[in-house]
C-alpha cells in the first residue's frame, strides 16, 4: 500500500483529495494545523471511506516542526502539498503573513523530497498565476503576468521554486492550475467549512441563505463581461480531487515528460457572479438578497481554462455541472445547520 502525504488534508479540497486516495487503497497521512478548518472533517472522511486517516496537527511552515514530523513518519511515496493560505482578499491585507506560510510550507517540504527524489510532489498552484490573461480559454502555455494579489504571487513564485529545485535536485512534480473549486462531497459529510466569514463566493452564498449572514456584496458591476460581473470557471471539488490522484499516478508510473509538468483544472466554461446566485437559487429554491459593492483589490475580469491538456495527458475531465455543485453545496450547509 502507498502512502501518500496530504498537506493541509483536513481542508476543502485536501479533505475530499483524502477520500479519493482512501477509496482507490492508499495509505492517507494528513498533517494540517487548523487554520481554516475543525478536527472533525476526519470524521468525515472515515465515514465516507470506512478509515480513519492519520492526521498530525503540525505547522509545516515551521522548519523545525515540519523536519521533525516528516522525520518521525515511515517513507512517503508521494506529496499532495495542499496547506496555504488561499484567500485573494485577505492576502492584500496580510501580504507577509501569506509569503510565511505558503512559501515556507512549500521549502520545507521540498527538503523532504530533494532527499527522497522518487516521491510524487503535487503543487496546490492556481489560475491567478495568469493574471488577467490575454486570451480566453486561458491556455498552459499562456503569459505568467505580474500577479494580481500576494496569493497569486506565492503561487508564482512557488512554481519557480519547483522548476528550479527540479533542475538542481533531479525530483519530478506536478504543478495544479485550478480555477475555483466548490461544491462538496455528494454524502454531505464533508465540504467547505471556512472559520469565521467566509472569503469566498459559494461558502458565503450557501451561509446567508440559511440567515447565517447578511445581504451578499457583489464586488463590481462595471466589469466588461455579459451581466457586469466578474466571470470564473466553478469546478465540483469531487472532479478536482480526482484530478489529483490522476497527476500522482502519472508521476508514480514515470508517465511524466518534464521535470515540472502543468496542468489546468476547470470545467472550460466560465460563469458570471449573477449566474453563480442564479444556480444556487434553483438548487436551494432560496431567493438570494445581494447589494453591489466596490470592485474588490486583486480580482481579475474573467478567467475561464482550456481543459484540453489535461484531458489528451491526464485522461481526466471535469463532468459535474454548475447546478450539481451549488445542489452538493447547499445539501452540505443544510447538514451543518442540523448539527
Amino acid at each position: 500500500m502507498k502512502r501518500v502525504l496530504v498537506t493541509g488534508g483536513l481542508g476543502f479540497i485536501g479533505s475530499h483529495t483524502a477520500v479519493e486516495l482512501q477509496v482507490r487503497g492508499y495509505q492517507c497521512v494528513i498533517a494540517d494545523n487548523l487554520t481554516n478548518t475543525q478536527r472533525e472533517v476526519q470524521d468525515g472522511i472515515a465515514a465516507i471511506t470506512g478509515t480513519r486517516p492519520e492526521w498530525t496537527n503540525v505547522d509545516l511552515a515551521d522548519p523545525a516542526a515540519c523536519r521533525a514530523f516528516l522525520q518521525s513518519q515511515p517513507k512517503f511515496d508521494g506529496i499532495i502539498h495542499f496547506a496555504a493560505f488561499k484567500a485573494v482578499g485577505e492576502s492584500v491585507q496580510k501580504p507577509l503573513d501569506y509569503y510565511r506560510n505558503n512559501l515556507g510550507s512549500l521549502l520545507n517540504l521540498l527538503d523532504y523530497v530533494r532527499a527522497n527524489v522518487d516521491c510524487a510532489f503535487i503543487f496546490s498552484s492556481s489560475c491567478t498565476v495568469y493574471g488577467q490573461a490575454d486570451e480566453l480559454p486561458i491556455r498552459e502555455h499562456a503569459a505568467i503576468k505580474p500577479a494580481e494579489s500576494p496569493y497569486g504571487n506565492t503561487k508564482q513564485i512557488g512554481e519557480e521554486i519547483l522548476r528550479d529545485g527540479a533542475s538542481a535536485h533531479g525530483f519530478r512534480a506536478i504543478a495544479l492550475r485550478y480555477f475555483n473549486p466548490i461544491g462538496a462531497h455528494p454524502s454531505a459529510k464533508i465540504g467547505e467549512l471556512p472559520i469565521g466569514v467566509p472569503q469566498n463566493l459559494v461558502p458565503f452564498l450557501t451561509q446567508s441563505a440559511c440567515g447565517m449572514r447578511g445581504t451578499l456584496k457583489v464586488f463590481g458591476n462595471d466589469y466588461k463581461t455579459r451581466d457586469g460581473t466578474c466571470i470564473r470557471d466553478y469546478i465540483h471539488v469531487v472532479d478536482l480531487s480526482q484530478a489529483h490522484i490522476a497527476a500522482m499516478e502519472r508521476l508514480m508510473q514515470n508517465k511524466a515528460k518534464e521535470a515540472v509538468e502543468v496542468f489546468n483544472l476547470g470545467t472550460g466554461t466560465g460563469s458570471s457572479v449573477l449566474e453563480v446566485i442564479a444556480a444556487f437559487e434553483r438548487a436551494s429554491g432560496k431567493r438570494i438578497a445581494f447589494e453591489f459593492a466596490p470592485r474588490r483589490a486583486g480580482d481579475v475580469v474573467a478567467a475561464y481554462a482550456d481543459t484540453t491538456k489535461a484531458t489528451e495527458v491526464l485522461g481526466w475531465r471535469a463532468s459535474r455541472s454548475l447546478d450539481q455543485c451549488m445542489a452538493d453545496a447547499w445539501r452540505w450547509q443544510l447538514t451543518l445547520k442540523s448539527n
